[in-house]
């Protein structure tokens, strides 16, 4: 049978949030009831390449993470969930990449410079930030992965594991496997404000959120902006409130759309009803949460169990990859 090895993570930065659901952990979930073998990491080591002054919050990030994950759907005897750092092959790994990764294969990454403008409040000209596309290669290369799920805009990072990879295998024999993307077709969500959902913008709904939050934050949703007065026709399709309820009141939306043209009705009923309709669809996730956030011994149970499977492969990567590399002295 072909192997079909995944590996996928998110760094522990806080909760996660609506749009991580639809555009991640549903997709993780499938992946694992199809019988992929999947690993999906909590990437503790990434989140300090921007949160570095500022660790105090990375351990209790890691259970909100963890358990997000958990009450999302993952399996922990399906797939083998675990925390980054936990695994110290990794950051070796990275180190040897380093090696040979031509810098300018860095400074044009996209993503980079991207992170840079969004984040303008934090100091991120570290060597670091710069390099943590290698150690995401070191990543998904240490487990040999075939595949990695995301989306379009994830592909540049890709394409730089892609170019790792042919490169090592062109300097010291073939090793790792070019892992292909998995792209996945998400609902696009955006924020309550309508730009990108991020924690940075505070603009999440995130999983934790009670039914009261809920409620507020979509009271607070941007709208339609040529709408003013109740009685004018409404543009749905330009309405970020709409598209949710394209998600979460599927069997409604289509008169929603109607009403909502014909002025029949307003925004603020209209997001009434839409934020019944999240914390409906939240219900189970919510009461999961609850549990499991009182059970931290059995949480890190999971983490550490899971850790040390993953170490297990990784482990074995590293010896041939010393082997090849003429650093096994044993």
């Amino acid at each position: 049978m072909e192997d079909r090895s995944i590996l996928s993570g998110m760094r522990p930065t806080g909760p996660l949030h609506i749009g991580h659901l639809f555009g991640a952990l549903k997709n993780w979930k499938k992946l694992q009831d199809e019988g992929y073998n999947c690993f999906y990491m909590i990437a503790d080591w990434h989140a300090l390449s921007t949160e570095y002054a500022n660790p105090q919050k990375i351990k209790e990030n890691v259970e909100e993470v963890a358990i997000d994950f958990l009450v999302s759907g993952l399996d922990p005897e399906k797939s083998t969930i675990f925390v980054q750092s936990l695994v110290p092959e990794h950051s070796e790994l990275h180190l040897l990449f380093s090696m040979f990764v031509p810098v300018p294969w860095l400074e044009r990454n996209p993503v980079y410079k991207e992170q840079m403008q969004e984040l303008k409040d934090k100091d991120l000209h570290t060597y670091g930030f710069l390099g943590y596309p290698v150690l995401q290669a070191a990543d998904i290369l240490i487990y040999k992965a075939n595949y990695v799920p995301i989306g379009v805009d994830q592909l540049p990072h890709l394409e730089l594991t892609r170019e790792i990879a042919r490169r090592f295998n062109y300097l010291y024999g073939e090793t790792f496997p070019i892992p292909e993307p998995l792209l996945t077709e998400t609902p696009k969500i955006p924020g309550t404000d309508g730009r990108k959902m991020s924690k940075s913008y505070n603009n999440c709904i995130y999983l934790k959120d009670t039914p009261e939050i809920i409620r507020e934050k979509v009271s607070k949703m941007f709208t339609d902006p040529k709408r003013i007065y109740r009685k004018d026709p409404g543009h749905p399709e330009t309405c970020p409130v709409f598209l949710y309820h394209g998600i979460f009141n599927k069997e409604r939306a289509g008169e929603i759309e109607k009403e909502c043209k014909e002025a029949i009705i307003g925004c603020t009923d209209c997001k009434k009803e839409l934020a019944e309709k999240v914390i409906e669809f939240l219900k189970d996730i919510r009461e999961k949460r609850e549990k499991l956030s009182k059970n931290k011994e059995y949480l890190w149970k999971i983490l550490k169990k899971g850790s040390e499977k993953a170490r297990k492969v990784a482990i074995e990567t590293l010896k041939e990859v010393k082997i090849k590399t003429g650093l096994n002295y044993g």
